[in-house]
């Protein structure tokens, strides 16, 4: 009992670095769309069941709009990652502008973080917090990388870590340049971002046109579409579903933008 106390009370002096407060999720708020969302595809898959008769095209019509935000959606994650590039470009500036004061980065770092963006707040607190529990500047910065988990974000610490380490001049222009590269990708995203917003319409177009179509052909000319009312035509109908399925997701992955993958670990920094 008194080597178990020791062992406590050791463990309760031992400075750790604190980890950033994760995101807390409103579960009774995603509850509520996802049940939204299932009732607004019953109700579809039944509509469509009670016009056409098909339960191939009611059960596509229903899955489609229980998928709709997964297949079309994405614009708004595009947009958080923007903002968080603009803020990161925003804070090097900052911390380039701050450094010329002859001021370190263990300090400069501090000083900036609680001004920076609402975008890249959190990571740069954190990171803020563990430089004041006397965490290891490159481990800190490490981490820190971890949590921005952005190939921007791993070229400005790469080189406030190289810095740290060696402590040679010409931080300020080297912070310079990195802000300049930030924000010529976070041009080049904002380009890709308008281009995947046209394609992400014409597939949205192409979806509800096809729902539309076939529905009209079953309303409105019910003798071209009576083969498919056979057990055969039942088949060759659930056929077309899956194919005009896979030609929606093929679709979406046109539309999806490939990162460049990070060149500093997922974890790195925690064992530096």
């Amino acid at each position: 009992m008194v080597g178990a106390a020791l062992l406590l009370l050791v463990r309760a002096l031992t400075p750790t670095a604190p980890e950033p407060k994760a995101q807390q999720v409103d579960l009774r708020e995603v509850a509520t769309r996802i049940g939204r969302l299932t009732l607004t595809a019953i109700g579809v898959g039944l509509v469509v069941l009670l016009v056409t008769r098909w339960i191939a095209v009611a059960i596509g019509s229903g899955l489609l709009v229980l998928f709709w935000p997964a297949l079309f959606g994405g614009a708004r994650a595009e947009k958080r990652a923007m903002e968080r590039l603009e803020g990161l470009a925003t804070w090097t500036e900052s911390l380039r502008d701050t450094i010329a004061g002859a001021v370190g980065l263990e300090q400069a770092i501090p000083a900036t973080a609680y001004a920076a963006a609402p975008s890249v707040s959190a990571p740069l607190i954190a990171l803020a917090d563990r430089l004041r529990v006397r965490t290891p500047l490159p481990t800190a910065l490490g981490r820190f990388a971890d949590d921005m988990d952005d190939p921007s974000a791993d070229l400005i610490v790469a080189a406030l870590v190289l810095n740290s380490r060696l402590r040679g001049p010409g931080l300020r222009q080297v912070l310079g340049s990195l802000a300049d590269s930030v924000r010529a990708d976070l041009d080049m995203r904002r380009r890709i971002a308008s281009g995947r917003a046209s394609t992400r319409r014409s597939v949205q177009i192409v979806s509800a046109v096809s729902v539309l179509f076939v529905i009209g052909l079953r309303v409105f000319n019910p003798g071209y579409v009576r083969p498919y009312g056979t057990f055969v035509g039942r088949l060759v109908l659930a056929l077309i579903v899956l194919l005009f399925a896979a030609g929606f997701f093929w679709l979406r992955r046109l539309s999806n933008l490939q990162a460049p993958q990070r060149f500093l670990s997922v974890g790195q920094g925690r064992d530096a």
